[in-house]
């Protein structure tokens, strides 16, 4: 574990880095699936591609997280982060779901995740300050 974040003040139902790992394990082929099955339609023409914006914004926003928090040591911009994550995640349900209502609701144990994640992310935020 990363020194810098284990000396963080975290509440007491922060869950191991092993179960975030795994979490994180599950997830990842979820996103993989329900959004490359929306931007290979959109390419296609199948879905407007107004689709993607979201997707793009939420893939960016993901990848971003890790070396803000960990790499910038930035809790605040962190917070931004997993929050633009979090608001993306719902946006590309409901444009997905017109399309394929599978796509937009395989996206549901993300959005739960991720939910779990922000208000972990703004508690740990909050007792740092």
């Amino acid at each position: 574990m990363n020194p810098w974040y284990a000396a963080l003040a975290k509440p007491a139902w922060t869950p191991a880095p092993a179960v975030i790992g795994a979490i994180w394990t599950v997830l990842y082929p979820i996103i993989f699936a329900a959004y490359g099955y929306a931007a290979a339609k959109a390419l296609g023409g199948a879905m407007p591609r107004t689709v993607l914006l979201p997707i793009a914004i939420n893939l960016a926003a993901n990848f971003a997280f890790t070396p803000i928090q960990f790499g910038l040591k930035s809790l605040p911009l962190a917070s931004l982060d997993i929050l633009v994550v979090l608001l993306t995640i719902p946006w590309s349900m409901a444009l997905l779901w017109p399309y394929s209502r599978l796509a937009a609701a395989a996206l549901s144990p993300y959005l739960v995740w991720v939910g779990i994640a922000t208000v972990l992310q703004l508690s740990i935020t909050w007792m740092n300050r």
